[in-house]
């Protein structure tokens, strides 16, 4: 009897769901230049063989090191630099591998030749709007902030002045505690919407602007980091010093984000306002008297102190793809004051300018080739395909037997770089459908059997033109 009385109570509980728990870790797609992480240099300037995902290119490497040196002492404003190879010889991944090397607080922007050709702006606003965007503008300013971890939150209620049964904030108290000591403070109830907007509660870190009134929350207080959270939360130490200080706040924007800033019409709330802003075209153009006025006033604040201007790099792949009237454009945009350091690239001979009937080495006209420092690439050997492909696999988690590497290589040496790294996909799907991890020399085999490289296709074409439509 007491064996049945103590399980009754086991028999009648409710059954728990249990799950998997997914894991958070973030996956990202593998682009094709997801491996590449810096220009794998020695601290004397000098390319190592391989490192930091580049393979070989030491010349080309080494040139655009010290380029990054230029950039870096603010020594190359605008000023341009021209890269020339053929194609696969990586010249993307050096423009790249220089954007890594300079770091996120250096703007970076790339761009196709072809992205000039829109319908609805102009090609040389389409240039301008990209140099603006690798300009950028470190703003200072010094502020009275309070800044703390709240370890009290408490909104005082009042009387409707308006009458009726509900009552509202009047104030709220908050008390912020740092390693120094705590301060109680009193704040205005538009402070208190702006707590309730950033989620404020007690156990954070928050500054609040003794001008402003901004509040920012910079985190979950690093004492509450063992407590079960779902959600993925930035936990951060207590504030050091008192709760009220003098703070350099720091803000990076660049010229682009200011003009926009300043283009964007401040509409209404109503209805009609609403429906005008959503008929206006979506892509509209800035005018010029509009960046005149913005270069003064960044010009004022860079002679005040309060702003200093970092030239960043605006990166034109298939630069032969400009026209007569962007590359006369471009010369007068590099003799300006507020210009960026300009990095093109192209695989093309001497070919014919678009927009003209003139041959011009790269396709570029002569006055703007003056102005440039080419760095050529070269085509890659076996052993440096081999580096490469080796690299790919690793970022790409798949396993290669030595006798598939090879082949690779081989593969890649006959045809081209860009068409073996695209086989590793394909052949890793053969090698699981056959029950296998690791890539063998007859999954290559097989895969490039399947796939046709352009050199393969073009011979094809030429010996089997009679089977095709020709105009």
């Amino acid at each position: 009897l007491l064996g049945r009385c103590s399980l009754r109570p086991l028999l009648h509980m409710p059954s728990l769901a249990i799950q998997d728990v997914v894991s958070t870790t973030r996956s990202e797609r593998v682009s094709s230049h997801t491996h590449i992480q810096g220009l794998g240099l020695n601290e004397d300037g000098t390319a190592k063989p391989q490192a930091q995902g580049l393979v070989g290119q030491c010349a080309g490497r080494e040139a655009a090191g010290i380029m990054v040196e230029l950039i870096r002492s603010k020594k190359m404003a605008g000023r341009a630099v021209l890269f020339v190879g053929p194609p696969g010889s990586g010249k993307t991944a050096l423009a790249l591998a220089i954007a890594k090397e300079l770091g996120t607080r250096v703007p970076f922007c790339l761009m196709v030749g072809s992205e000039v050709y829109s319908t609805e702006v102009k090609k040389t606003e389409v240039l301008m709007e990209n140099f603006r965007r690798a300009i950028g503008l470190r703003i200072k300013e010094n502020k009275e902030v309070y800044e703390g971890e709240v370890t009290e939150l408490t909104p005082e209620e009042t009387e409707n002045p308006l009458g009726g049964y509900g009552k509202t904030i009047s104030h709220v108290v908050i008390t912020l505690k740092t390693v120094k000591g705590s301060k109680s403070l009193r704040l205005d109830p538009n402070i208190y919407d702006s707590l309730q907007k950033e989620k404020v509660q007690v156990g954070d870190v928050i500054y609040i602007e003794a001008t402003s009134g901004a509040v920012k929350r910079v985190g979950r207080s690093d004492a509450y980091a063992q407590e079960v959270d779902l959600e993925a939360e930035e936990y951060v130490p207590l504030p050091k010093g008192d709760v009220h200080k003098k703070k350099e706040l720091v803000q990076d924007v660049t010229l682009h984000d200011l003009d926009v800033a300043n283009a964007r019409p401040q509409g209404g709330q109503d209805v009609m306002a609403m429906m005008s802003s959503m008929l206006k075209p979506k892509k509209t153009e800035i005018t010029e008297k509009l960046r005149q006025e913005i270069n003064k006033v960044v010009n004022k604040y860079i002679d005040q102190g309060v702003a200093e201007l970092v030239p960043g790099v605006l990166f034109i792949d298939e630069v032969h793809m400009l026209d007569l009237e962007c590359f006369t454009y471009l010369n007068r945009a590099l003799e300006s004051t507020l210009a960026p350091i300009v990095i093109f690239a192209t695989n093309r001979g001497r070919c014919k300018i678009k927009g003209a009937d003139v041959l011009s080495p790269h396709g570029i006209p002569a006055d703007l080739l003056d102005r440039l420092l080419i760095i050529k690439t070269v085509p890659y050997n076996v052993s440096e395909i081999m580096g490469i492909v080796k690299t790919r696999a690793a970022t790409e988690n798949l396993k290669l037997e030595e006798d598939a590497l090879t082949e690779l290589a081989e593969i890649g040496r006959r045809t081209s770089l860009r068409y073996v790294v695209q086989m590793l996909t394909p052949a890793s799907i053969l090698c699981r459908t056959y029950g296998r991890e690791t890539i063998s020399r007859a999954d290559v085999q097989e895969c490039d059997s399947l796939f046709t490289d352009a050199k393969a296709s073009a011979r094809h074409l030429h010996e089997h033109s009679h089977e095709y439509i020709c105009q």
